[in-house]
């Protein structure tokens, strides 16, 4: 059986006290949560995060890397950087850091090599915009954006591979269970022809204003093995309820 994954995509949120009592909190609360649980958090509370969640069994992963090892780039956080604080996961090519930054599949497929060399876990992010969906190009732009990590980066090496249809982040759409049931079969696929076996044991989340009340349904299906959770992870007890979205 695939390991079922929630991750926690706080983005551009958060304080230190605001953190302490989401951890707080969750930690009251999760005893019963059987799902392996991680919380990605801005650069500057990642050591914070560690700290705070030290021996919870809960793992602490950044939103981005540099595709950088070191060097003078001002600004810059490298994947050393993020395994010597004791960092396990990392996002690579969420739509955010594709459409705003512009960061192109070459530059996906460097940070997650440079992750996994220092031994930390890529969650490769790949999804199609509203245009390209209604323009049936869903297929060929996953494909794309996976077959240019998949060229560096073994399937055992990678956290998981979520799928964010763009057109349901933030915006309070939400892909059906059936749409996305399509597009991670269709992944597992892309997977299967690169990797064969390994493919059934790589993790395919499903990232797209999941929460609490949509998060069984979605859970459900059988090449969904969890979720990438953005606005609905900033509460504690609504990451939580998505958690426990899992088939007992």
């Amino acid at each position: 059986m695939r390991e079922q994954i929630v991750i926690a995509n706080w983005k551009m949120n958060g304080s230190t006290e605001a953190n302490r009592l989401w951890v707080e909190k969750f930690l009251a609360l999760c005893g019963d949560l059987t799902c392996r649980t991680a919380v990605c958090a801005p650069f500057v509370y990642l050591p914070q995060m560690t700290a705070l969640l030290k021996g919870s069994g809960i793992e602490v992963g950044a939103e981005t890397v540099s595709t950088r090892a070191e060097g003078a780039f001002t600004g810059e956080v490298s994947a050393t950087m993020l395994a010597d604080i004791g960092v396990t996961l990392a996002l690579v090519g969420h739509s955010e850091r594709r459409t705003l930054w512009g960061e192109d599949d070459e530059a996906v497929a460097l940070q997650a090599e440079r992750l996994v060399a220092t031994g930390i876990k890529p969650v490769v992010c790949v999804g199609e915009t509203l245009e390209e969906r209604q323009a049936n190009q869903t297929e060929a732009v996953v494909l794309r954006q996976l077959r240019a990590v998949l060229e560096r980066v073994p399937a055992d090496k990678l956290g998981a591979v979520a799928y964010e249809p763009v057109w349901a982040i933030g915006t309070g759409k939400t892909a059906s269970a059936e749409q996305a049931q399509e597009i991670h079969a269709y992944i597992r696929q892309v997977l299967a022809a690169k990797f064969g076996a390994a493919a059934q044991e790589t993790a395919i989340l499903y990232g797209g204003s999941c929460k609490p009340s949509n998060a069984a349904e979605i859970f459900a299906k059988e090449d969904v093995d969890g979720g990438l959770i953005g606005g609905a992870a900033l509460k504690a007890e609504d990451f939580l309820g998505i958690g426990k979205g899992f088939a007992k």
